[in-house]
Parts: structure tokens; C-alpha cells; sequence
């Protein structure tokens, strides 16, 4: 059987006819170690976790969310008398039950994206089961991660620390605190099985932590907490054959909750990342080889970006990156989140392998050109775009959209509404290429082709690296 990647919200559906983090709290005395080390008595095997979950607990809240969705529905007294045809629009409440931690006094709440994702109604529910309305003040899909504030009145609430100082080993305890299935509640223990995961997960920003700890859905958003009841991670997602834990889950490092968190109470929207500029390939046994090295590490870059932090630090084709701010980096993906989670305007060293010596490189973190300007439209009119969203592609547009900012200069579908484009075929994540035999390479040049008008269209698109051309009529 295969196994799947399952979010954890616990998922509702009613149908009806027609609701700055704290700093690293103090370690607790009689349980916290200056060393690790294993239980070697009876007495020591005995220690109990209540006291990190007195501590951490009241911090850990619930959110609910919903929205109601209106859809045709088929009516068999309707066809019957009516001679066929839809019957009356049926409303459904769609619901999502998730979990989060309180990251501030006055009401500053974290979770996950996909628990509030197109919601229009959210409510946090406290450890002492009061309910208060929540508003999003910041939604990161990239990161999966929710900024959320309840109006407290004044009143000072319980935190949790977000500790992302302290280094993680695999083998240290930890407990996963949440809400799973919506029972209320529950603390589950475990390890970290392992660290700065990339290959894994729905979000496109990441380097989870992964844990045996039980986590279901409802769990989602929860804290993964250490042994001084600090948040070092959200518990976001499992893979899973049967969709409930099975010992394999990933929680968000606490390095980008603190990142995420710090924008909202900054007043952002959004959170700004460095973006560094390359694309590349993990280096395997045989590249290895060829290259001269005794063991496959690091990432062998292909491309880099002109203009960008990369190439600016005098990164090139060929090179090899082994580690970006002490962070060794074997794929892609690691790269973006090393440099990613630093502040704009940083600087970073980055070691790198070039002609058989390694050699440290410094990168100044700056964020993805937004070149060309980003003139994102919706076309409407007499021609196949007809209910489209366009945007121009730039490195800024790939980064937010997730799409590949090496695809050239071109036009990137957004959106697809109701209209011929919907009709025609076009999809989210197309690239324009050529109208009627001329290129396209701006949304400009798109929407004054189309405004041109015609009846005969000849248009040809770029999906999953494919070309595809087509004909239409209007």
C-alpha cells in the first residue's frame, strides 16, 4: 500500500439547505541536564513529563475554522416536475479543526496555513475552554504558517517560548501537544528521529523536524515542544498509509516560526526571504566520482542567476555548494532554507568545492529581482485568455507563485475563472509562449495581441517543460 503525506486538520462538513515571540524561558530544574544522557536507574526511569506540560499546556489552544459554499445541486422532485436540469443552490459548511500556541500576551497566535486556508470564520478556543474570534494578521502558504491575534481586553495570557538557539540532536525528548480528531487536548512523547528533512512536505519553504511522537489530525499547528516546554517546532503534516499516525511526522523548525511571527508583529502581510539564486542537482555516488570527491555531498550547481546573491559572491557553474552557515546543504531545497531563514542584508558564509579545494565564499542576503515588473492582469474579451490571470515572471513572482524562476523571460497563468481560457484548456502554472507565431514575453505584449481581436488563434503554451500549441476559434 502506498504511503500518502496527510495535513492534519481534522476535517468537518455539515450540509443545510439555504460560525514578537518571548525569548527562551528558563529551564526547569529537575528535569533539564547540562549534558544529555539516557535513564541508568530505576528512579530516573521514573521522571515523569508533568511538569513541562503544566508549563507548556496552557499555552496550547484550538482553532476552529469554516466557511459555507454554495453549490448547484441535482434535485430528483425538481427534474421530475421540471423536466430536468439543476435544482436549488444548497448551502455546505465546510470546517477545519486544528491546533496552535499562544506566542504572545496579549492574544498572538501560531498555526498552520492549511488550518485557516480560505476560511472566512476562525475561532480559538483556550486551554480553559473559552472562545474568543480570531483575525489573521499573516498567512504564509510557502512556509505553511499562520499569524493569528484574539482581542484579550487587556487581559495577559499564557506563552510559549520559541526557542530556535538551542541546537536539536536526533535522540532528544520531545512532546507533541494538540487537539487530534478534535477529542480535546493531548500530549503525546517521543524523539526527534531526525532533522532538516527537505525532500518531504506539501509547503514549498521547509526543513522539517521529523519525530516519532503521535501526531493525527488535529494536531495540526500544535507545538512540538522540548524538555524546557519550549516551542522548537509546529507539528504541520504525517505520512501515513492509513492517515493516522504511524510514528513518520515533521514539524516547522522554530528558526522560521520566530522568521514568520517577527514579519506580523512588524506589520507585514508577507514575509520577506532572501533568495540566493542557483539551481543545482544533489551530488550522488557516481557524481561524485567524476569529481574527485571520497563521499557524495553538497550541491552541484547547474545554473546561476545573474545579478542574484549567488553570483554576485562569485558562485559559478560546476561549483559545488557543501554548507551555508555551518548548514550542510545536499539538495536544493536545503540551500533556499539556509540562506532563506537569515534577514535581508546579512551576510553568510557559504563553503563551496571548486577545481578539487574547498574555499569560503561570502553572500550578502538579498531578496529575488522583481525584473520585470510584475503587471499582474486579468484578460477578458473575445479571445482564448478570455478569464485568465497573468502575471510577468521574475525571480519574485517564482518564489511566491512556486514556479521555476530559470524558465526564461514569459508570461505565467495565475489564474483560470470562468471564460473561453477556462474552456480552452488553460491551466495555473502555464507559461504563454507564442501567439498567432509571435513570442510572448510579457503580459504587455499579450494583452495588445488580444486586444487586436480575431476570430483565428494559433496559441502555444509551455506545461511541465512541454510545449503544447493549439487552435482556436472565438
Amino acid at each position: 500500500m502506498r504511503a500518502h503525506r496527510v495535513l492534519l486538520p481534522a476535517l468537518v462538513l455539515l450540509a443545510a439547505c439555504s460560525p514578537q515571540g518571548p525569548s527562551k524561558a528558563q529551564s526547569i530544574p529537575d528535569l533539564a541536564q547540562p549534558n544529555r544522557r539516557a535513564p541508568t536507574d530505576p528512579a530516573s526511569m521514573k521522571a515523569s513529563f508533568a511538569p513541562v506540560v503544566k508549563k507548556s499546556a496552557p499555552a496550547v489552544v484550538n482553532v476552529a475554522s469554516r466557511r459555507v459554499v454554495r453549490q448547484q445541486a441535482r434535485d430528483p422532485f425538481w427534474d421530475f416536475f421540471m423536466g430536468g436540469g439543476a435544482g436549488a443552490p444548497r448551502a455546505q459548511v465546510q470546517g477545519s479543526l486544528g491546533s496552535g500556541a499562544i506566542v504572545r500576551a496579549d492574544g498572538v497566535i501560531i498555526t498552520n496555513h492549511h488550518n485557516i486556508d480560505g476560511m472566512s470564520d476562525i475561532t480559538v478556543q483556550l486551554a480553559d475552554r473559552r472562545e474568543f474570534p480570531a483575525t489573521v494578521l499573516l498567512d504564509d502558504p510557502r512556509a505553511d504558517l499562520a499569524v493569528l491575534k484574539i482581542d484579550t481586553k487587556g487581559e495577559r495570557l499564557p506563552v510559549m517560548a520559541i526557542d530556535d538557539q538551542e541546537p536539536l540532536e536526533v535522540g532528544d525528548l520531545v512532546l507533541a501537544l494538540g487537539n487530534p480528531f478534535g477529542v480535546g487536548q493531548t500530549v503525546t512523547n517521543g524523539i526527534v528521529s531526525a532533522l532538516a528533512r527537505t525532500d518531504v512536505g506539501a509547503a514549498e519553504f521547509g526543513s522539517y523536524i521529523q519525530t516519532d511522537a503521535s501526531i493525527n489530525p488535529g494536531n495540526s499547528g500544535g507545538p512540538l515542544v522540548d524538555m524546557d516546554g519550549d516551542l522548537i517546532g509546529i507539528n504541520t503534516f504525517i505520512i501515513s498509509r492509513s492517515g493516522s499516525s504511524s510514528g513518520v511526522g515533521f514539524a516547522i523548525p522554530a528558526a522560521v516560526v520566530r522568521q514568520v511571527v517577527n514579519a506580523a508583529l512588524g506589520g507585514g502581510h508577507s514575509v520577506v526571504r532572501p533568495w540566493l539564486g542557483v539551481k543545482g542537482q544533489p551530488v550522488t555516488g557516481d557524481i561524485a566520482k567524476s569529481l574527485g570527491m571520497t563521499a557524495p555531498r553538497g550541491v552541484l550547481i547547474a545554473q546561476v542567476y545573474p545579478g542574484s546573491s549567488a553570483d554576485k559572491a562569485g558562485l559559478k557553474e560546476n561549483d559545488v555548494i557543501l554548507s551555508i552557515d555551518g548548514q550542510a546543504v545536499n539538495d536544493e531545497g536545503g540551500g533556499a532554507f539556509a540562506i532563506g531563514t537569515h534577514k535581508v542584508g546579512d551576510r553568510v558564509a557559504m563553503v563551496v568545492r571548486r577545481d578539487d579545494a574547498e574555499r569560503t565564499l561570502t553572500v550578502k542576503a538579498e531578496t529575488a529581482p522583481e525584473s520585470p515588473a510584475r503587471d499582474e492582469r486579468a484578460l477578458t474579451g473575445r479571445h482564448p485568455f478570455d478569464g485568465a490571470t497573468v502575471v510577468n515572471l521574475s525571480p519574485a513572482v517564482a518564489q511566491d507563485l512556486g514556479a521555476d524562476p530559470f524558465a526564461g523571460k514569459g508570461v505565467l497563468v495565475t489564474k483560470v475563472g470562468q471564460g473561453f481560457a477556462l474552456n480552452a484548456g488553460l491551466r495555473p502554472g502555464d507559461f504563454i509562449r507564442e501567439v498567432n507565431g509571435r513570442s510572448i514575453t510579457t503580459v504587455a505584449d499579450l494583452a495588445g495581441l488580444a486586444a487586436a481581436g480575431g476570430r483565428a488563434w494559433t496559441v502555444t503554451i509551455e506545461r511541465g517543460g512541454q510545449r503544447i500549441s493549439a487552435r482556436f476559434s472565438t
